[in-house]
């Protein structure tokens, strides 16, 4: 029987996310540094609030963001967790009602304003078509999440941000997932005056081969067609019943296996 692992992209072993909360102006010298080292992130905003003048306004939002991942943040970023109920699911779907009409996709991701959620709120989400919820704790890891609606990263952005990439480049043991998450806000690095921790850290983590770079829902979605791949008990022949492509490693060798294909395993 060979030896099977799963894979990220291009049989990779490392992914890369970062998301942003809120929507602010900043965000625009936040994407184009992103954009500059090959990034992407996810932008988490709030639509009922973007006639403020210190927000992107609407009819940026679908240029600005391209390529990158536009979520949800409820309409008017109450702390949900002491809201009823059915507040809580209004803010939700409105969010990702007007979101939608802005970006022309549909919006499958959220962060907890305030970081407020709790268990009913968490239970209610998938209900709500949304597919993962970020919080705002941090375990300074570089795991995969057991429970991707508390969804935890791996650091803020001022929380040893370089000491982190630093060992995260060097992860080398194929036989892992690892993720690196960071988030934060864009108007912090006006607020702070420190534009160049994540310009030091874009140059230093972005371009290299053995990295993916993707959105929080990108992960979501790719995590679901792996695990959707059907083998056969000996393991030498696999059925991806998903529309995406999908990669393993066989004994070693880095192996694609298509949307809708059988593949036998060499």
């Amino acid at each position: 029987m060979p030896k099977i692992y799963h894979c990220f992209p291009g049989g990779r072993h490392k992914v890369l996310t970062l998301s942003y909360d809120d929507g602010k102006v900043a965000d625009r010298r936040l994407i184009a540094i992103f954009n500059r080292y090959g990034i992407k992130a996810t932008f988490h905003l709030n639509s009922g609030l973007m006639e403020q003048s210190i927000r992107i306004p609407r009819e940026e939002i679908r240029s600005l963001y391209q390529g990158h991942e536009v979520a949800a943040h409820t309409l008017t970023h109450p702390t949900i967790a002491r809201c009823p109920m059915d507040q809580v699911v209004q803010e939700i779907l409105n969010d990702r009602m007007q979101l939608e009409e802005i970006v022309g996709y549909p919006v499958r991701g959220l962060s907890y304003p305030n970081g407020s959620y709790n268990n009913a709120i968490r239970e209610v989400l998938p209900h709500l078509g949304i597919e993962y919820a970020r919080t705002v704790h941090e375990h300074g890891q570089f795991t995969m999440p057991q429970d991707f609606y508390t969804w935890q990263a791996t650091c803020h952005h001022n929380h040893n941000l370089m000491e982190l990439a630093k060992t995260f480049a060097g992860l080398a043991k194929t036989q892992y997932f690892y993720m690196m998450y960071v988030w934060g806000h864009s108007y912090e690095f006006d607020n702070d005056n420190n534009w160049e921790v994540i310009e030091e850290f874009c140059e230093f983590i972005g371009n290299r081969e053995d990295i993916w770079y993707a959105t929080n829902i990108e992960i979501v979605d790719y995590m679901k067609a792996l695990n959707n791949l059907k083998f056969t008990a000996a393991g030498t022949m696999v059925y991806n019943p998903s529309a995406m492509s999908v990669w393993i490693s066989v004994d070693g060798q880095p192996t694609e296996i298509p949307g809708g294909s059988h593949v036998r395993l060499k």
